[in-house]
C-alpha cells in the first residue's frame, strides 16, 4: 500500500467543507501527511454592454483574495493540529479545474472534498464541483456527504 503523504482539501468556507477538513485532519494525523487547503475564487465578470463583451473587475478579485487568505489561515489555525504541516493556496478560475491542476502541480496523493448534496434541477443547472473533480482528478478522491459517519483511526487495531 502506498502512503498518503499529501492531502488536498478544497475549502469554500461552507460547513460542509469545514467538516471535510476536520475529517482530513484525522487522515493526516494517521499517515503523518501534509495538508494543502485550496480556495478557488471564481472571477467576477459583468457584461459592460453588448459592443464590448464581458469585463472582469480586478479590484473586487483582489479584495476577495486578501479576505480569502486571511480566512483560510484562520481556519487552518483553528481546525488543524499544530503538529501537522499545512499550506494554503488561493487560485482564481473554475474550481474543479484549479483543484485538479493543483493536485498535479503538488503531486497530491489524495483529495478529500465535501459534496453539498445538490439534487434535481439545482444539480442539472450547476453540476457538482466534487463530481467534476472525481472525473478528472490525477489521484484518488474521497467525497464526503453530510452527515459524515464518524471514524477515528485506532493505531492499536493495525
Amino acid at each position: 500500500m502506498s502512503m498518503i503523504n499529501k492531502i488536498l482539501i478544497p475549502i469554500d468556507f461552507s460547513d460542509y467543507s469545514k467538516n471535510a477538513l476536520k475529517y482530513a485532519v484525522e487522515f493526516a494525523k494517521h499517515f503523518n501527511s501534509q495538508l494543502y487547503l485550496i480556495y478557488v475564487i471564481e472571477p467576477v465578470i459583468y457584461p459592460a454592454d453588448f459592443s464590448m463583451g464581458q469585463v472582469a473587475i480586478p479590484s473586487i478579485d483582489t479584495d476577495i483574495k486578501t479576505r480569502a487568505e486571511e480566512e483560510l489561515k484562520n481556519l487552518a489555525k483553528t481546525l488543524i493540529d499544530p503538529s501537522l504541516t499545512v499550506e494554503t493556496i488561493i487560485k482564481t478560475g473554475k474550481p474543479f479545474v484549479e483543484i485538479n491542476e493543483t493536485a498535479k502541480e503538488k503531486d497530491i496523493d489524495l483529495i478529500i472534498i465535501a459534496t453539498h448534496g445538490h439534487t434535481g434541477v439545482e444539480h442539472l443547472l450547476f453540476g457538482s464541483t466534487a463530481e467534476k473533480v472525481v472525473r478528472k482528478a490525477p489521484c484518488p478522491v474521497l467525497t464526503l456527504r453530510e452527515p459524515i459517519k464518524g471514524f477515528k483511526f485506532d493505531k492499536n487495531s493495525y
